[in-house]
């Protein structure tokens, strides 16, 4: 039965998010609202919880993880940026976009797009989950949370629970989000002096990055 966490959206309460990040620490599957939508969140380095992550959202090692992080520095240790890039992220975060980079030497082999060693990365506005970035001390893995055969992302806590309660450990609430997922952007055609690639519009504004 996963456990339900109410917090505020503008005041989460520090005592249910530090329970929150205990029960990451010990392998835990969590529901958590972002600034797109809910996603399934588990533990960088817990194999055994990544492919847990894997199964209830039933997509394979092909499928782009996303690393959660605090801010643009902790995002830049987990992949190569160069100073293009770099310009670009930081008109974006934080905020609801994803973006397609090439895993650097601190994300696990098995993490990264098995043929291409990319790795999706992004820095989330939302104020409870940056607080439970916090007092986990890192990053998050993340998934957006659709259910199988579905399209649209869920944005209720109430219809999370009713349908993942026995799947997963722990939801947090902190009330609707957004029922759009982020806009995803391919950064690594940069790398050989290309232009950044749009694989998906989302919740993330394309012009205010002047694309």
């Amino acid at each position: 039965m996963a456990q339900l966490f109410e917090i505020y959206p503008d005041n989460p309460q520090p005592r249910l998010l530090k329970q929150a990040a205990a029960l990451l620490q010990k392998g835990a599957i969590l529901a958590v609202p972002t600034d797109s939508s809910y996603a399934l969140v588990c533990q960088l380095d817990n194999k055994a919880a990544v492919d847990r992550l894997r199964r209830i959202r039933q997509v394979d090692e092909k499928h782009h993880l996303t690393l959660l992080c605090r801010d643009l520095s902790e995002l830049a240790n987990y992949a190569r940026v160069d100073n293009r890039q770099f310009r670009l992220l930081k008109l974006a975060t934080p905020g609801p976009y994803t973006f397609i980079l090439e895993a650097s030497k601190e994300v696990p082999r098995r993490l990264s797009h098995p043929s291409r060693k990319t790795i999706g990365l992004r820095v989330p506005d939302r104020k409870g989950l940056q607080m439970l970035l916090e007092l986990h001390g890192g990053p998050l893995l993340a998934t957006t949370l659709i259910p199988a055969g579905e399209t649209e992302p869920l944005n209720d806590a109430q219809d999370i629970r009713s349908r993942y309660e026995r799947l997963i450990d722990g939801i947090l609430d902190a009330g609707a989000c957004p029922l759009q997922p982020t806009t995803v952007i391919d950064l690594t055609p940069m790398d050989n002096g290309g232009d950044p690639l749009v694989l998906r519009e989302g919740g993330g504004s394309l012009s205010a990055l002047g694309l």
